[in-house]
């Protein structure tokens, strides 16, 4: 638009001289005609060759020069102001050169040869000037750094020509320049000028890092692997992480590294194989899954468990709690340069500001990425008790939020450094956790407490009689058992922690789990000017998972509409999986609707589990229809059929179809016997089923999923209990 409206400018006076020259033409030509009398009308000039054809044949002459005459003149200008405004460019870039230069070049080159065995490059540039090693100074104000090797060189190799003075470097600059100076050991390309030995400005101390070390590093760490990203700082320098290159674009950005996010990228991918997907995640950690950090993480015979982060499933089979290991991503930094595309990482990094209108991010370190479609997978933040928050920091220093890798490690090291652990909360996450500690209680002399408000385990889900067995089972695994307990105050005293209830109670503990529920990351709502629902939290988004024409959102901070069971918000690995998948597919065009109802499930060790699906209230009326178990009807039993420990794993690919019903008679509804070995528990609303809880039933999701999708009011739930073969061996 600039060059179009210069060239404007300059042939604006042209025009206006050609058209003055040709009035002053005509203007001339009629007055030698007047001058001398005319033999032919002057009717004729115009359509016969006589009568002044000659001034004619002039004036068609003159017009056509001023037009040749302007157009070359026009064209010669904006040349020759290209020509200025490169070399402009070319003088500003070169000033950076010689200022870096001058501060570099006095102490580098008399101590050329005693640098060289620390790190030496052979660099192809200009043999007049040894500018290559400041060229970080330009791009960035910091020192230079090992890392400038990523991005800088690119730019500052070799003083650029005329085509080659643009302060912007395109990623294809980016990607091919670099070729020769980054691997150190790798000759220059003969097509280059010839090298010139040039030493590196930053301090000797600053080891000898080749890249393809480097970007070993990560697959030679499997227990905690770590994005290509972060693994290519050199050791020892505290800056380099600063140093790296954050993608400026990319095509799919997703928000967070958690399992919705992981699904939605396999997603995109698979709907789109050339598709760019970039990660941003403030854990440390490539995206693994959580479930396994309460259940079989705990039960590993493995002493270094923590570091491996290696478990074996209750089949036998071994895995990583990672989906995937480091060479399945790309390098964050390659992202914009890969033909083909790929997953990247970028971990340690908080996207804080989010700018819907300009469609771009803005991170911790005030770094700004773009976007063309965005995925925001946050999660959620455990929640805590407001005493505790209350109580001081000495209380703080000895509480643990269970959520992440670094809380199974500090949990782990603190149960083997203290006598007493107390959970508080009787939910999920609280029983598992009272469980694993339990049995562990049993070998080390551990005093293992679980507290809650409700009269038994798990009582907002289970109905009472079975919450009331399940006391009685984790009471069995070493638990003490405190319920119907309110903590009024926490306090430290003595080296204790002392838990007082407001009926008076108080117990004394060395530390405590809180497990009190998990509460939605919706930081970004209000940058973003996203709606955050007032009854469950999250994000409020429609039923293809959108938040606007270009976000979505999925996990557990997505509140989303069932159109069976209403506006929900769900909290469970089955759901993330499938949210994300769901949206990784609409981000790629396809528009497809949430009507997938998730299941989640919970394991009380390797003899007890259940699975749910629904909504899963004691609140609700319940209906139990139960059998003796058998050696089978236990998730060891589960995992070593299915093959896979991740029960949603295999359990979302099923489709729900119309199920057989066993032909064994049943017997009449169980509801308070001692031993419920195995069963189904429906919850009824308005005489509709509404969720279903099967216990030590396993495989038999799709058929609980079709009987929530029909929504139909069914008479004898015992004639539906026969779907699930509940009374076969």
């Amino acid at each position: 638009m600039l060059k179009c409206r210069t060239v404007w400018k300059k042939l604006a006076p042209l025009a206006r001289a050609s058209s003055t020259v040709c009035r002053q033409n005509i203007r001339r030509a009629g007055l030698n005609n007047g001058r001398i009398p005319a033999s032919v009308p002057a009717a004729h000039m115009s359509t016969g060759p006589g009568g002044g054809g000659s001034q004619n044949h002039l004036y068609v002459l003159l017009v056509g020069a001023a037009c040749v005459g302007g157009g070359l003149y026009a064209y010669q200008t904006v040349k020759e102001d290209n020509q200025r405004y490169l070399d402009r460019i070319a003088e500003i870039e070169s000033r950076k050169f010689r200022t870096a230069t001058k501060q570099a070049a006095t102490p580098i080159q008399p101590e050329a040869p005693a640098l060289k065995p620390a790190e030496t490059e052979a660099v192809p540039g200009p043999e007049p000037e040894p500018e290559p090693q400041a060229a970080p100074s330009p791009e960035e104000s910091s020192p230079p750094a090992t890392e400038t090797e990523v991005a800088a060189p690119s730019e500052t190799t070799e003083l650029p020509p005329a085509e080659e003075p643009v302060v912007e470097a395109s990623p294809e600059e980016a990607a091919e320049q670099p070729a020769a100076p980054v691997v150190e050991d790798e000759l220059p390309p003969p097509s280059e000028l010839p090298p010139a030995e040039i030493t590196e400005p930053p301090p000797a101390s600053v080891e000898e890092s080749e890249p393809a070390a480097a970007a070993e590093i990560p697959a030679a760490e499997p227990p905690e692997p770590q994005p290509e990203v972060v693994a290519e700082s050199a050791p020892g320098v505290d800056s380099a992480p600063a140093s790296l290159k954050v993608p400026s674009h990319a095509p799919y950005l997703l928000i967070g590294g958690g399992t919705a996010s992981f699904a939605a990228a396999r997603s995109i991918r698979a709907r789109d194989p050339g598709a760019k997907v970039l990660i941003v995640t403030d854990e440390p950690d490539l995206p693994y899954m959580r479930p396994p950090l309460s259940k079989e993480l705990w039960f590993s015979d493995d002493p270094i468990v923590t570091e491996t982060l290696r478990f074996k499933q209750w089949n036998g089979k071994e895995r990583s709690i990672y989906f995937q290991p480091p060479s399945f991503y790309i390098n964050a930094e390659e992202l914009e340069s890969t033909e083909n595309g790929g997953v990247a990482v970028l971990s340690g990094k908080k996207v804080v500001h989010m700018d819907v209108r300009g469609n771009k991010v803005k991170l911790d370190d005030n770094t700004e990425i773009s976007y063309d479609k965005c995925l925001i997978a946050t999660g959620g933040v455990p929640r805590n008790l407001q005493v505790i928050e209350r109580a001081g920091d000495e209380v703080m220093k000895r509480t643990t939020l269970f959520r992440k890798i670094e809380d199974f490690k500090s949990l782990d090291k603190v149960s083997r450094n203290v006598k007493s652990i107390t959970i508080i909360g009787g939910g999920f996450l609280g029983s598992e956790l009272a469980c694993a500690l339990g049995r562990r209680s049993n070998e080390s002399g551990l005093e293992v407490i679980q507290m809650y408000p409700e009269k038994g385990n798990m009582g907002k889900v289970l109905p009472e009689y079975l919450s009331n067995w399940t006391t009685e089972k984790v009471k069995k695994e070493g638990v003490k058992i405190i319920s119907e307990a309110l903590v009024k105050s926490v306090t430290s005293k003595d080296d204790k922690l002392e838990i007082k209830l407001k009926d008076g109670r108080l117990v004394k503990t060395d530390h405590i789990v809180a497990a009190v529920g998990l509460e939605p990351n919706v930081d970004l709502a209000k940058s973003a000017g996203l709606e955050v629902d007032s009854d469950f939290g999250g994000f409020r988004v429609n039923a293809e998972l959108q938040a606007r024409s270009n976000i979505w959102v999925a996990g557990d901070a997505a509140c989303f509409y069932d159109i069976r069971l209403g506006r929900r918000r769900v909290e469970h690995h089955d759901h993330a999986v499938v949210s994300g998948r769901l949206a990784g597919e609409n981000m790629t065009g396809a528009n497809k609707p949430y009507w997938h109802q998730s299941m989640f499930w919970s394991d009380l060790g390797p003899d007890v589990g259940y699975e749910a699906i629904g909504i899963v209230d004691s609140s609700l009326p319940t209906v139990g229809v139960f059998a003796k178990a058998t050696a089978k009807d236990t998730p060891k039993a589960a995992t070593e059929k299915s093959g896979t420990g991740i029960r949603s794993e295999s359990e979302t690919e099923d489709v729900a179809t119309s199920p057989t019903a066993s032909s064994t008679p049943i017997p009449t509804m169980v509801q308070h016997k001692d031993d419920y070995g195995k069963g189904v528990i429906f919850y009824l609303r308005d005489k509709v089923v509404v969720g279903i809880i099967l216990w030590n039933v396993f495989n038999r999701m799709p058929v609980a999923r079709k009987i929530i999708k029909d929504g139909e009011e069914h008479a004898d739930l015992n004639e539906v209990a026969k779907l699930f073969n509940i009374h076969e061996d």
